[in-house]
């Protein structure tokens, strides 16, 4: 056994030696002549490329997003959260890319000043949070960029429209959309001279937004010639209109303005007619959402609205828009939804820039809020942006609707630029 054994291996060893000696019972194989240097083929050069070296990541960058997650206004609230979220994972990649894991926080302000500064307290603290898309309401806006101005925090609003968000000169406020004394005189200007208003009822809910369009509307109104017969407050989430309805048709108008939002605005229009009030009726952007056809269903017909939304339909790169939302989402496109979009692109530029500017290294919250500031030339789905001194856009614009049709979004029948 022990002879056999070495056999085998002597065997083995012969088999790997090949061409020199062989193991085998017919005797040994030719030996090949060895061929000249230059016949030999000269080896294939190894490979100079270097293994390509994973990016070191550097940290997590979050943007919030503030809007009514729930409550009476939620379909706005959540188009704007999913406007913002889309843009963000389109851009998941390119930051990663940069070394940076980028995440969206949402937050629920409830349509609520004292909820939304709350909010704001939570965001200001969290120190991985470099920005935030928000809000809806100008009411919520206003308190709430105190608390980002304290915490050097940028933050850009797809809606609100009120004056004093950005005439306080915070460094922190932006916005991407018009304001209410540029969308109320638009709105005054299509009804007395389109419209042929000369006698006009204003209604408004007491907040800073539908408070501070109805005031803008009913003084240009009257600047154009047309007569004020009434200007009364209502309150948010009443239900019954009754009392200021009684009020116009005494005063038998030749329209009735509402600066306010869907939630009472399609209750006020539905009730109207059920008064056989058939005289147009007008608002502001806060009645641009599918929610007033809800709520207002057929009696939406001869409405008027202005917006600071376009009707992307119109647009190609709005329909593409279009297209991704509802694939992503399975939901319709309101009007703040590629508003929000543009601001979380408009947000997302400022902090690339802000991370070239600081040698590709985590940038500050300071560096995020100078670098939104210095955005003059980003073109968006359906705006140009572009920020003055105050923070506003310098491209925006108002858009006129009407709903010919229980339907939206309303027919566009007029557009104001600056």
């Amino acid at each position: 056994m022990k002879k056999k054994t070495t056999f085998r291996l002597l065997c083995t060893v012969g088999l790997l030696t090949g061409l020199i000696s062989g193991c085998s019972t017919g005797g040994s194989q030719p030996v090949e002549e060895p061929k000249p240097a230059s016949a030999v083929p000269a080896p294939a050069p190894a490979s100079t490329a270097l293994p390509e070296t994973p990016v070191k990541m550097q940290g997590t960058l979050k943007v919030a997003v503030q809007s009514p997650l729930s409550g009476s206004i939620a379909t706005l609230g959540e188009s704007i959260k999913l406007g913002a979220q889309l843009a963000l994972e389109e851009k998941v990649e390119a930051f990663k890319s940069l070394g940076f894991t980028l995440e969206l926080v949402p937050y629920d302000d409830q349509a609520d000043p004292k909820k939304g500064v709350a909010n704001a307290q939570v965001i200001g603290a969290d120190t991985s949070i470099v920005g935030i898309i928000g809000h809806l309401n100008s009411g919520v806006s206003i308190p709430a960029s105190e608390t980002y101005e304290k915490y050097n925090l940028a933050m850009i609003s797809p809606a609100s429209t009120a004056t004093d968000f950005t005439d306080r000169n915070l460094q922190a406020a932006h916005r991407i959309v018009a304001r209410d004394d540029f969308q109320g005189p638009a709105g005054a200007e299509f009804a007395v001279k389109t419209l042929g208003a000369k006698t006009i009822f204003v209604i408004q809910d007491k907040t800073a937004y539908g408070q501070g369009l109805a005031t803008a509307f009913r003084d240009a109104a009257e600047k154009l010639g047309a007569t004020i017969a009434g200007y009364e407050g209502i309150t948010v989430g009443e239900k019954d209109f009754n009392g200021v309805l009684n009020q116009v048709t005494a005063k038998k108008p030749d329209l009735i303005y509402f600066g306010g939002m869907y939630s009472e605005g399609g209750l006020i229009i539905k009730q109207a007619r059920e008064k056989n009030i058939s005289v147009p009726i007008m608002g502001g952007d806060g009645m641009d959402s599918s929610g007033l056809i809800e709520i207002a269903g057929e009696s939406a017909v001869n409405t008027y609205y202005t917006s600071v939304a376009a009707d992307i339909s119109k647009v190609d790169s709005g329909k593409s828009f279009v297209e991704k939302y509802i694939a992503r989402y399975g939901k319709n496109v309101e009007s703040y939804s590629v508003y929000s979009y543009d601001a979380m692109g408009v947000m997302l530029k400022a902090i690339e820039n802000a991370i070239a500017a600081n040698s590709g290294k985590m940038p500050t919250r300071e560096q995020v809020r100078d670098a939104v500031r210095e955005i003059q030339d980003y073109q968006g789905v359906v705006t140009k942006v572009g920020f003055d001194e105050k923070g506003d856009n310098n491209f925006a614009k108002v858009y006129i609707f009407k709903f010919e049709k229980a339907a939206y979004p309303g027919t566009q029948t007029g557009e104001v630029s600056k």
